[in-house]
């Protein structure tokens, strides 16, 4: 038969829909797959199939005869089948109904003998609200779909779009995803809903597609700024006074991070500095202002996410980034004093690369940053104290305060470029315990292993 959008569909599904299809059901390709083929991604493998009118037996049976088979889901249609290749998941038409408090409150009901489009009526939007046939690959439109993917529109498909409140950051990570623009009608209804029913783990799921899938994110902040999330998340803030440059960052962001040799940490570290880049160009960054935000951007992230990296990184990252000038290089004492807040410079980096050429006097500024960040071999890592605790002892010096304070001072001539290695760290060492006068006993050298018992 012919397959009317000559897609490279794996044989084995076409002869699985040969099979329900005989047995009197009809199978439909639907979800993210339709949508991508439409968007020019022919070799899409999302393969979500829903099976209509035929009953759950006879559907398991079929499936049994090509691979390992689970019910996944048994109250709601959900049939895994696995076979050499291929992993598939085949479920039933069903309708949701919104019965409670959040996203665990609707009530499921499948129903085999269900319409495409009835069935299709509960989805999101209507670019996911497509489905294609089983074995012809014949379009099922029943919503508009494929017209407002040409027409570059994200539309809801009526309104049970406001039963389940995480669909209004699915718009904006969506919009970013595919470069879509929201439809009024759906801007005004977004506008009408709440957050406050979301977990924190759901919310960050769709801020990290936002900002880390393949995309256009400026197009995300559009759908955000359009629905007025921006009053949900205040701390989002327009970057030197324009959410225009915060877009550009953010678009910059994800075109440097793919070229940027960084962890998956990394990349999610730079994402959310850049969305909340705003605040770093609060004017008057010292003092209390300075201080703000770090209390801003830990505001945002404790209300989103529970992951302790970012929580950590991505306020000192703005504030070291704050401290900027986008002129002069900073001072190689104080680029290595950045790499030890930051555990190395190769994120800043990346946000000073990604930041709009406009906002930046210097036009090699973040070429030289990146150069001198690199000569002194500060992308990856922080620089490491030379002078160890091992090495004091060995000198005859026990633990305590003062040998702390050997340590500190040492490190900080190191990061001043005036101890260049662990032998000038050692000569400073002899120095200071002889200025101490060695307050308490001291040990002879070679005798500290056996002492602490090592």
């Amino acid at each position: 038969m012919e397959n009317l959008f000559n897609l490279q569909v794996p044989e084995k599904i076409l002869e699985i829909a040969s099979e329900i299809r005989k047995a009197g059901g009809r199978a439909f390709l639907v979800g993210g797959f339709v949508r991508d083929v439409l968007l020019g991604n022919t070799d899409s493998r999302d393969f979500d199939i829903e099976v209509y009118d035929l009953e759950q037996e006879s559907l398991l049976q079929i499936l049994k005869s090509f691979g390992r088979t689970d019910i996944v889901g048994k109250a709601f249609g959900v049939f895994h089948l696995s076979m050499r290749g291929l992993s598939l998941d085949f479920s039933f038409p069903r309708t949701e109904s919104k019965v409670g408090y959040g996203h665990r409150g609707f009530l499921v009901e499948t129903n085999p003998k269900l319409t495409f489009k009835e069935a299709a009526y509960r989805r999101d939007f209507t670019i996911n609200a497509m489905g294609m046939e089983l074995p012809e690959m014949k379009l099922c439109d029943p919503y508009g779909g494929e017209n407002d993917l040409k027409e570059r529109l994200l539309r809801h498909v009526g309104p049970a779009f406001s039963e389940d409140s995480l669909r209004i950051l699915r718009g904006v990570q969506f919009a970013s995803r595919f470069e879509l623009t929201l439809t009024q009608e759906t801007i005004e209804l977004c506008r009408t809903l709440s957050l406050s029913d979301l977990s924190i783990e759901r919310i960050f799921e769709e801020f990290k597609k936002w900002l880390l899938k393949p995309g256009k994110p400026s197009f995300g902040l559009k759908a955000f700024l359009d629905i007025g999330l921006e009053n949900y998340f205040p701390e989002i803030l327009p970057l030197a006074s324009s959410f225009e440059n915060l877009a550009l960052l953010l678009d910059k962001m994800f075109e440097v991070r793919k070229e940027a040799f960084i962890t998956e940490e990394a990349k999610t570290e730079l994402a959310f500095s850049a969305l909340l880049a705003g605040n770093a160009f609060l004017k008057n960054k010292q003092g209390d202002e300075k201080a703000k935000i770090k209390e801003n951007v830990l505001a945002f992230l404790n209300r989103i996410t529970n992951e302790i990296h970012l929580i950590k990184k991505v306020p000192e990252i703005l504030t070291v980034y704050g401290e900027l000038d986008f002129e002069t290089i900073p001072a190689d004492a104080v680029l290595r004093r950045y790499a030890v807040r930051l555990d190395g410079l190769s994120t800043l980096c990346s946000l000073v690369f990604s930041t709009p050429e406009h906002l930046i006097p210097n036009p090699l500024y973040a070429k030289e940053f990146f150069e001198r960040s690199s000569e002194l071999n500060l992308l990856e890592e922080a620089p490491k104290p030379y002078l160890t605790g091992k090495m004091l002892l060995d000198l005859g010096m026990t633990p305590g305060k003062e040998m702390g304070k050997v340590i500190q001072e040492s490190f900080e001539l190191q990061l001043n470029g005036e101890i260049k290695n662990a032998n000038e760290a050692l000569e400073f060492a002899k120095k200071q315990i002889s200025y101490f006068h060695l307050k308490s006993p001291v040990i002879p050298a070679g005798t500290a292993k056996t002492i602490i018992g090592i």
